[in-house]
């Protein structure tokens, strides 16, 4: 057991050093960032004894963290960090409560269809307010932007009843089913499920939202919000308590971050007692939870050794037992310990990647799949589409799309994978999916636009089932929808306004239509609906039959 009151970054040669150990802690003062006089932290280890899974992770840091240099601070002795349960809280949620809706990051919530589907209805359009102020990157308006995903929750009567008594934002409209959303307005919207009406009134964020907040899984009120572009300053990360309808927490700017952009379009998750936000400023943070507000517990700051700074994070975490993993604009795919914040493996995926990573369990093993863009590789360039072993990062095998940079109306549009990856399920159960950005020609003729493709990719061997070319790119994640017979169909939406329902196993288009602006957001899907929302100020519930 070693334990620190200076702040330690960790060299290769100390890697070499602490590898040897089985468990590592890091402290460091709570308040102070001067060297004083500390308790250490007594080191946990974890027995994934209590977890039930038939995978355990071996006590083992590998050398591919020789590919960072980082640091991590302990800022709360009273707590040792670890978790009270490192169970999926999401998957008994009532509802889609965060991005891509659990640990996984894998969509879990299926849609559900009878026979083929061939049309989708617009059943109502909510319409959010517009925040015309003008910002150093433009203005942004309303709507929803990239990842934007609207959150579900279907509350108990309990819950239902306590709102009554407690809050004094509610409507007219309010009921048990809510559509809870972020925007490009700068205000929380909540919007009754089945009539699209005002279920509460909006709350303010000063900031414009462009990720997908985060409602607690444990039914606590809390809502967990990241500011996405500053239009006024103080600048940070927000919580909200539903049943005050009021902040409750407000964390700013770090100023000890190793990169100054501030902004948090990841969705932050919980994992037992502890709130995980990963930053844009290349910082992980882990949040006791207490009650309504947070305390820092402790940060882990990463970059490559040859990188005047860190890359941000733009990704939602995802986690399995006591590990989680995340995807930054460098390329660095990290898993670390969700207990000491010790990283435990990386993988350099060349480019950067916003579009979260996938867990999946296959033959009782885990592993992940990630991609990246083409940024960082210039005008042109490789998406890698990579699937890992999620216990030691190697790889098990890589797939890549030729992709370029385009530009249009003098704006600059990258390449490869902005959207998260889709498991296939049912007659698709061994595939999976994704939107690719390409920006190439079509079917080899015409110029240079922008578009892309719908893929389908063999989880067994990484070889492509089919592209199928849409009339435009797109940012938003596919969601799935099963018949009766296990036929697995897909909607998607581009940067065009457009929507798709496309057969999943064949990769034909059986619907597009054009009924929006730029759906840059991520949908989900209740039953046979759709909740989307659009950089238009519309926010679109549809039905497909």
């Amino acid at each position: 057991m070693i334990g620190w009151c200076k702040k330690q970054i960790i060299s290769f040669a100390a890697f070499l050093v602490f590898a040897q150990l089985s468990v590592l802690c890091f402290a460091s003062p709570l308040i102070s960032r001067d060297t004083i006089p500390c308790d250490t932290i007594s080191c946990v280890t974890i027995s994934c004894d209590s977890i039930p899974c038939e995978f355990r992770f071996a006590d083992t840091i590998y050398p591919s963290v020789s590919l960072l240099k980082y640091q991590v601070d302990i800022f709360d002795t009273s707590d040792e960090g670890t978790p009270s349960s490192f169970s999926d809280l999401y998957s008994d949620a009532p509802g889609i409560f965060t991005f891509r809706g659990n640990a996984f990051r894998e969509a879990p919530f299926v849609g559900h269809i009878d026979g083929r589907p061939d049309t989708i209805s617009v059943d109502w359009v909510f319409t959010t307010g517009y925040d015309g102020r003008p910002t150093n990157y433009g203005v942004w308006g309303g709507g929803t932007g990239w990842s934007g995903q609207p959150l579900y929750v279907h509350w108990p009567d309990s819950i239902v009843q306590r709102f009554r008594n407690e809050s004094h934002a509610l409507t007219k409209a309010f009921s048990s089913e809510e559509i809870i959303v972020g925007s490009l307005a700068s205000r929380i919207y909540f919007i009754d499920y089945a009539t699209g009406d005002s279920s509460r009134r909006s709350l303010p964020t000063d900031n414009t939202i462009k990720g997908t907040i985060s409602l607690d899984p444990t039914l606590n009120g809390n809502l967990y919000v990241g500011q996405g572009i500053p239009c006024k300053r103080p600048f940070g990360a927000l919580t909200f308590n539903l049943f005050k309808h009021a902040r409750t927490h407000f964390f700013p700017q770090d100023r000890n971050a190793w990169r100054s952009w501030g902004a948090y379009d990841s969705s932050p998750i919980r994992v037992g007692n502890f709130l995980f936000r990963p930053g844009e400023n290349g910082t992980l943070y882990k949040f006791l939870i207490l009650g309504d507000t947070l305390r820092l517990h402790s940060t882990l700051r990463f970059k490559k050794p040859s990188s005047s700074k860190a890359a941000g994070m733009e990704a939602s975490m995802a986690f399995y037992q006591n590990r989680g993993f995340v995807s930054d604009n460098h390329g660095n795919i990290l898993c670390f310990n969700l207990v000491t914040m010790q990283p435990i493996w990386c993988y350099n995926n060349h480019d950067d990647s916003d579009g979260s990573p996938v867990l999946a369990i296959e033959e009782g093993r885990p592993y992940l799949y990630s991609a990246c863009q083409v940024d960082k590789q210039g005008s042109a360039g490789t998406c890698y589409f990579v699937k890992l072993d999620a216990e030691d990062g190697s790889l098990v095998w890589q797939q890549t799309f030729s992709c370029r940079r385009a530009y249009f109306e003098g704006k600059t549009f990258d390449g490869g994978q902005f959207a998260t990856s889709l498991k296939g399920l049912g007659n698709c159960d061994s595939l999976i999916f994704t939107n690719i950005v390409t920006n190439s020609k079509v079917n080899g003729k015409g110029k240079t636009g922008l578009y892309g493709d719908f893929v389908a990719i063999s989880r067994k061997d990484g070889r492509i089932h089919y592209r199928t070319t849409l009339k435009h790119y797109a940012w938003s994640s596919p969601v799935a929808l099963l018949n009766d017979d296990g036929e697995m169909f897909i909607f998607t939406a581009d940067t065009k306004g457009r929507i798709y329902l496309i057969d999943a196993l064949t990769g034909k288009i059986l619907y597009d239509s054009k009924i929006g602006d730029n759906f840059e957001s991520s949908p989900i899907v209740i039953d046979n609906h759709i909740i989307l929302g659009s950089r238009g100020r519309k926010i679109y519930k549809l039905t497909i039959k």
